[in-house]
């Protein structure tokens, strides 16, 4: 079992890769937090005007998928972790997690600095490893983008040291979420509205 669990439509608009059974287990262990994400997936389109728009704090495209999880009660969620060793207590922080529900972790990397893909596995590969989380979503851009914003004069906003598939790949086949089920669903252009 693997990526045939994923509806075809989605196999056909998104880029997906996963590791280590990660939709095996979204699916047969968590079915609500899959369907949150089938339906977010099914639902969101690639709008011209989102891609127009000045950035800011958090991007449209980051707003609508986080805020289609938020009203299915996602939350971002901080972990409070500390190591014991004898009576010695080390603080040992994660960073956010952008939409967190029931073991279910999910970065939206939409357009930040590639760096934040080691974040976003090391928080993964931790999390995992103190049995907090079970499996870890990212949703970035596929390369393809690339022709789109281009085309639109906004490719230096989306330059080659972003988020996007081809800085996440190596990082992951390199060992960078260590043990934590990872899948990974990249925008592509067939999910493009010019028209909204």
């Amino acid at each position: 079992m693997g990526l045939e669990l994923l509806p075809a439509d989605i196999l056909k608009l998104y880029e997906v890769h996963e590791w280590k059974h990660a939709s095996a287990i979204l699916a047969s262990d968590f079915p609500e937090e899959y369907a949150d994400i089938i339906g977010l997936l099914q639902q969101f389109r690639l709008n011209k005007t989102d891609i127009l728009s000045p950035g800011g704090r958090k991007s449209n495209i980051s707003s609508k998928i986080d805020g289609f999880l938020y009203k299915r009660g996602w939350k971002e969620k901080k972990f409070d972790t500390k190591i014991l060793v004898d009576s010695l207590y080390s603080e040992s922080p994660t960073h956010k997690i952008d939409c967190y529900k029931n073991r279910v972790a999910l970065e939206i990397e939409w357009n930040n600095k590639d760096p934040f893909f080691d974040r976003d596995l090391n928080n993964f590969r931790l999390l995992f490893d103190l049995r907090v989380i079970s499996v870890g979503i990212i949703i970035t851009r596929s390369d393809e983008l690339q022709q789109i914003f281009d085309k639109l004069n906004k490719g230096d906003s989306y330059g080659a040291s972003t988020t996007h598939m081809s800085k996440l790949l190596p990082r992951i086949n390199g060992g960078g979420g260590a043990g934590c089920p990872i899948l990974v669903f990249g925008i592509t252009k067939k999910l493009y509205d010019e028209n909204a």
